[in-house]
């Protein structure tokens, strides 16, 4: 039984490179519950959304050299933790890796990974995440 609401203002971003290919590599991880998803976190307080979705990538991925390109827009998620209602608004950036550093996944992620295209729209579970790498091609080839 929901006894409480609990908001979590979040920011992240859809992580970009060009493929030794040169086409389009979108960088996944994958949460403990083995979903694939864009990195995120919680925003701290006298953070803005940009410098929290920075911050975030850095700790959740390793990378350190990244460009912000621009601003995607909101999602909003929600979901019942123990006695809470839980309305998550996510801030989302997008952003391409600057370099060839590598990746690494935190403890307690499952998994870290760079996907073509096609690949990563595949294995997202959560369809407003396509949408937003959907909308992250078109905005890097447009350019």
């Amino acid at each position: 039984m929901i006894s409480r609401v609990v908001r979590e203002p979040t920011a992240g971003a859809v992580i970009v490179r060009k493929g030794h290919d040169f086409g389009l590599q979108v960088l996944l991880i994958q949460d403990a519950k083995d979903r694939w998803t864009i990195p995120k976190g919680h925003i701290e307080d006298g953070e803005d959304a940009k410098a929290t979705a920075i911050r975030e990538i850095g700790e959740e991925t390793g990378l350190t050299n990244v460009r912000v390109l621009g601003y995607m827009g909101q999602v909003d998620f929600k979901f019942q933790r123990d006695d809470a209602l839980v309305l998550m608004t996510t801030q989302v950036y997008l952003m391409e890796a600057v370099g060839d550093e590598d990746v690494q996944k935190e403890e307690w992620m499952n998994g870290i990974h760079w996907f073509d295209l096609k690949d990563a729209l595949e294995m997202v579970e959560y369809d407003d995440v396509r949408k937003l790498i959907d909308e992250a091609q078109e905005k890097v080839r447009g350019k």
